[in-house]
């Protein structure tokens, strides 16, 4: 449990090494920051709950950043999951850019941010 005065956050990391417009990297981002959130909903987690509705409060702080390649990705989505912390991993459905299943961004949070930079810290804006 985090104090008063406590920041929250949500990171979306997005893979440069492939190429997308920027229509689609938007479109990543957003599937990433939504399906964090119905993660949120759907587990019950209470902590996890009271972290989106002060993330809310705050007026749902996003961060994008950058990651250089698929394993990058998914060290993020793994470690962010091993801290306890929602995540969410995109896999692109493949109907226009990119093939199908290829694993696009993923959003850490939201969270305290002191716990999202754990995960994202050292990672460069987009």
């Amino acid at each position: 449990m985090m104090g008063p005065g406590q920041e929250y956050k949500q990171v979306i990391a997005v893979r440069t090494d492939i190429r997308m417009s920027r229509g689609k990297l938007a479109a990543q981002v957003a599937h990433a920051a939504v399906e964090a959130v119905l993660l949120i909903i759907d587990s019950g987690n209470p902590e996890w709950s009271r972290w989106l509705r002060e993330w809310r409060i705050q007026g749902q702080k996003k961060v994008v950043v950058k990651v250089s390649s698929e394993q990058e990705l998914l060290w993020v989505h793994q470690e962010a999951r091993r801290l306890g912390l929602p995540a969410s991993l995109v896999a692109d459905a493949g109907r226009t850019e990119l093939p199908p299943g290829t694993r696009t961004a993923a959003a850490v949070g939201p969270a305290p941010s002191q716990l999202v930079d754990r995960v994202t810290g050292r990672l460069k804006l987009l």
